[in-house]
């Protein structure tokens, strides 16, 4: 460590020197290393000390992305399939045990030969070793040796959450660590927290983190065993979520890991036009990566990069986006929330789209208050007001939906996700997605009337995110990410019950009549349905029950590609206005998928962009309504029509058109749009509201634009 220049050191981890990451609130640096590896901040790598083992660790102090792949690994090697650290192991176990030495010479002697043997292969093609008569030498040689390098203490990692870069507070917990590994998932009991948490990597191989409050915040480390080739993914990987642990080679684990180089990576992110072509070619590190098939046989990619161009299709044609045909009603909002700005600090906007003429009409950068990463916007019953929460920080900001001028924030608890109003009293709802809590606020959002806790009991913060209100606002549910359960919030009582459902529920839905809800299972590949009065979930004999799964992974067993229609970490579900279909936002498959929530049947599947996030429906001209769907990590949104010939079969939904957010010289702004236009993609809200209870009170000068249908969906 001590040839390692100092700038490099903080990413490396040999036995106790930790990794640090910091959390912070800035583009692709959610979980900062302190290095900028190949485009990405969230990337950290240890070495596994093996006792008696003289390992170089060399240095990875990377250079910015480059145009084309470097002929070195990832961390610099010298020779592209990344054997320095094996080889230098090897020759260290060789002068340290004189037993071994003749060991070590032969595992020389075949590194050699095999460096010499995969060097004329694909750098994109995966091998098995064992295929190889010299990898199957080789590996009985390096187990042998093993015998003379015992593992040494475990390494370190520290996550630091300081209030100097993250305004609110954060959970970083384990999405993915090898089977075996000490802890997993590394659950913080008491919730998100300013401050440190430091847990221990007992196990070699890929370790990922996310932060249970902003779940596309992600963090990895890879853990490396120097008496093995190329950097371990480990045999077996346990996945957040999911039961049973994974082969390393597994398809969910490549979608996984494509995802975080996608999200991580600000230069990854993706670039339509309206005016032509443009080409997506995400870069993943060169490196050499170890994973195992499930016979256990080791498979070794000699290019990361190389490999997931071909098994990805990369290098894509991004078509230019075609507006759609026939108009909208009113305008829509979207939460532009990775957006730079030259008179603030903290990133996002909310963008206005005149869905009558599909122009950008406006920007609310908000410099004034340095609106800090504005997630989900809804309206008062007069539309007079823009309401948007402020995710990474604790306020509810209220603005002139028509100027744009900021009127009044609001504090209201620990990083505030969603909004919405209820019917009749126009009191808002604000879920407290870091801590416990349902907040109730006077129209305006004058101050908070109320906290009702979601869950008193079990001692567990349960992070309750994207909640929905019943069309007579007496009920609100939301999903308990933190507890696996939907909660059911009588507002007339404040008393609160709980259902189960899958793992890490994030976003909620409710059918119009408000008799069941629908939660998505981010991590658990599925939605659930929780009935709200009687039993009203339909199940596959095509009866009802109070709680049912609608299996988005039908087609999909974690080990190979899908062979039909799939969702994975699926966000944002809104069932239609008139109750005939549920659109299911899912980012990691970029897929909407088409429900029929009469009958729970997975209809088909559209297409939607990189972090494919939120949802929401408006009226369309004439009859009938347009879904919005936005996506974290692309300039653009799609516009669905989940019934083009308004004949009640959704069989034909279809993606109607799609507009880029970047915005024109015709778009008025309050700041200086500096990079990132139109990328961010969360929340949604169409405006005039048409989902039932708030369609009945559309104000005048909005009610002449709905159809009698529009206006009362189920009536």
């Amino acid at each position: 460590m001590t040839a390692t220049p100092a700038a490099a050191q903080q990413p490396i981890g040999v036995g106790p020197l930790p990794i640090t990451f910091n959390l912070t609130d800035e583009n692709g640096a959610w979980f900062d290393s302190g290095l900028e590896l190949f485009g990405s901040s969230s990337l950290a790598v240890a070495v596994l000390p093996r006792l008696g083992a003289d390992i170089a660790v060399p240095s990875i102090a990377a250079p910015p992305v480059p145009a084309t792949a470097p002929s070195g690994g990832l961390l610099g090697l010298g020779d592209l399939l990344g054997l320095d650290t094996t080889l230098s192991a090897v020759k260290g176990i060789g002068a340290a045990e004189p037993e071994a030495a003749g060991l070590a010479l032969e595992a020389e002697s075949l590194i050699g030969e095999l460096n010499g043997i995969l060097g004329g292969m694909p750098a994109g093609a995966p091998v098995n070793l064992l295929d190889l008569p010299v990898g199957v030498d080789l590996q009985g040689v390096l187990d042998s040796l093993g015998k003379f390098a015992v593992v040494a203490p475990p390494v370190s990692v520290t996550f630091n959450v300081d209030r100097r870069r993250s305004e609110g507070v954060r959970n970083p917990i384990g999405l993915i660590a090898p089977e075996g590994a000490e802890g997993f998932p590394y659950v913080n009991a008491g919730g998100a927290f300013f401050g440190e948490k430091t847990i221990q990597l007992t196990e070699p191989g890929l370790y990922a983190f996310t932060d249970s409050v902003a779940p596309y915040m992600l963090g990895a480390v890879v853990v490396d065993d120097p008496l093995t080739l190329g950097l371990d993914f480990g045999k077996s990987l346990l996945v957040n979520g999911q039961q049973q642990p994974l082969p390393s080679n597994a398809d969910y684990i490549q979608r996984l890991v494509n995802t975080f180089f996608t999200a991580t990576n600000p230069n990854n992110w993706q670039t339509f036009s309206d005016t032509g072509e443009t080409s997506w070619n995400p870069f993943q590190p060169p490196a050499p990566i170890l994973q195992y098939d499930a016979a256990g046989n080791p498979v070794l990619i000699p290019d990361l990069d190389a490999y997931f161009d071909r098994y990805f299709d990369y290098p894509r044609t991004l078509p230019a986006l075609r507006k759609p045909d026939a108009p909208g009603v009113g305008e829509t909002w979207i939460a532009t929330q990775m957006e730079d700005y030259a008179g603030k600090v903290k990133h996002g906007s909310v963008t206005k789209i005149n869905v009558e003429d599909w122009t950008i009409d406006r920007k609310i950068a908000a410099p004034g208050i340095d609106m800090n990463n504005p997630h989900n916007m809804w309206t008062d019953k007069e539309y007079k007001y823009l309401y948007a929460n402020e995710w990474f920080d604790n306020e509810t900001d209220v603005f002139d939906r028509e100027t744009g001028e900021t009127i009044r924030q609001t504090e209201v608890g620990h990083n505030p996700a969603h909004v919405m109003t209820r019917p009749g009293s126009d009191n808002l709802v604000v879920g407290i997605n870091a801590g416990t809590d349902v907040v109730e606020l006077a129209p305006g959002g004058t101050e908070v009337l109320r906290r009702i806790d979601v869950d008193p009991e079990s001692g567990i913060t349960p992070h309750p995110h994207a909640h929905w209100t019943s069309h007579d606002g007496k009920t609100v549910v939301a999903p308990n990410t933190m507890t696996n359960e939907a909660v059911i919030v009588d507002m007339e009582s404040g008393t609160v019950k709980h259902d189960p459902v899958g793992a890490f529920p994030i976003a909620t839905s409710m059918t119009p009549d408000s008799k069941k809800a629908y939660l998505s299972d981010f991590l658990g590949g599925s939605l659930t349905c929780v009935s709200l009065v009687e039993d009203a979930c339909a199940t596959p004999d095509g009866g009802v029950a109070h709680l049912a799964t609608v299996d988005l992974w039908q087609n999909y067993d974690k080990q190979n590609k899908p062979t039909g229609p799939w969702g994975g970490l699926t966000v944002q579900l809104p069932v239609s206005p008139d109750g005939k279909a549920l659109l299911a936002a899912n980012t990691l498959s970029q897929t909407v998928s088409v429900i029929d929530p009469k009958t729970n049947e997975y209809i088909k599947d559209l297409p939607c962009n990189a972090g494919c996030h939120g949802g929401n429906f408006g009226a369309k001209k004439g009859g009938g309504y347009y879904a919005y769907i936005s996506n974290k990590f692309s300039n653009a949104v799609q516009v669905i029509d989940v019934d083009p010939n308004n004949d009640g079969d959704i069989s034909d939904a279809a993606v109607a058109g799609e507009l880029v957010l970047d915005g024109t010289a015709n778009t008025a702004v309050d700041d200086e749009l500096v990079a990132h236009a139109g990328v961010g993609g969360q929340g949604v809200v169409a405006i005039p509201l048409v989902y039932n209870g708030w369609s009945q009170e559309v104000p005048a000068g909005w009610r002449e634009k709905l159809t009698p249908q529009q206006l009362n969906p189920i009536g």
